[in-house]
């Protein structure tokens, strides 16, 4: 349990805490009604830490519960482009918390105000208040959007923008039953199915392609002009080689003979050398 997250519930847990109190000297039948809310209350914020698989290509679920749809979607808000869209609805029952899918920054999240259809309506992904996020990185950009539902009325935020996240790092949270939705490349292999249940930051959605992105090779280019040496001059400290344009060095070793006439000086050279 992390007190960040049983935070949010403060005000919810005192009010339960004092009508079980007060109504205990009324009727204790209605003093254990507030009590068993109380403990529900505490359950549902509860926050456990889970194992995240460590490969860069896997794409993990930003929250717990139910696939309820695998679909082509145009994500019109960041992406602009066709997108594979995963929407997992989560009951009052899963856990809460949104978690990073990948490793990356966020480099969006834009509140947008709407209604409250239940989670499971197929209309909700466009009309109910959301949160918007988008997660970057070298292999590519996944957008998570936090829905609310007929029940859940608050969105959490807890990270910002130009944050750098961990794969399975909490960013926020969505109130008593919503949906989250994830949207990823095409060419991503989808590993979950309509039914499934997941859990946020551990359950695998999709694997990127294997394949050197754009953004990567255009990232190594940059990398590789920036450099003060040209090609082939790179020096490895550690392996104590150089390299050099020239395949034939100049340099030539003298005979050990040699380098004893001319004194130990040019015998260490000599041996120098040799490493």
């Amino acid at each position: 349990m992390r007190l960040k997250t049983l935070k949010e519930a403060r005000w919810i847990l005192l009010i339960l805490a004092l009508a079980a109190a007060a109504t205990w000297f009324v009727s204790a039948w209605s003093s254990l009604v507030f009590l068993a809310l109380f403990l529900f209350t505490v359950a549902f914020f509860r926050d456990p830490d889970r194992p995240v698989p460590a490969d860069p290509n896997l794409i993990v679920a930003a929250a717990d519960g139910t696939v309820s749809e695998i679909v082509e979607s145009d994500e019109n808000e960041v992406l602009k482009a066709k997108t594979r869209r995963v929407g997992i609805f989560l009951s009052i029952f899963d856990v809460h918390t949104n978690r990073a899918p990948i490793d990356g920054r966020i480099v969006y999240r834009q509140h947008r105000d709407g209604i409250c259809l239940d989670a499971r309506d197929p209309d909700c992904s466009e009309k109910n208040e959301a949160m918007t996020w988008a997660f970057e990185n070298l292999r590519a950009t996944i957008v998570v959007r936090q829905l609310t539902g007929a029940i859940a009325r608050r969105i959490v935020a807890w990270a910002k923008i130009g944050d750098e996240l961990k794969k399975g790092e909490r960013f926020g949270m969505i109130r008593f039953g919503s949906r989250t939705e994830l949207y990823f490349p095409l060419n991503a292999e989808v590993f979950v199915k309509v039914g499934d249940h997941v859990f946020g930051g551990s359950t695998i959605i999709a694997r990127l392609p294997n394949d050197v992105t754009v953004r990567e090779t255009e990232y190594l280019a940059s990398a590789k002009s920036a450099s003060p040496l040209r090609e082939g001059e790179r020096i490895e400290v550690r392996g104590f080689a150089v390299h050099n344009h020239n395949p034939h060095p100049t340099l030539s070793l003298k005979k050990k003979g040699e380098a004893k006439k001319q004194g130990p000086q040019a015998e260490a050279a000599t041996f120098a050398c040799r490493q």
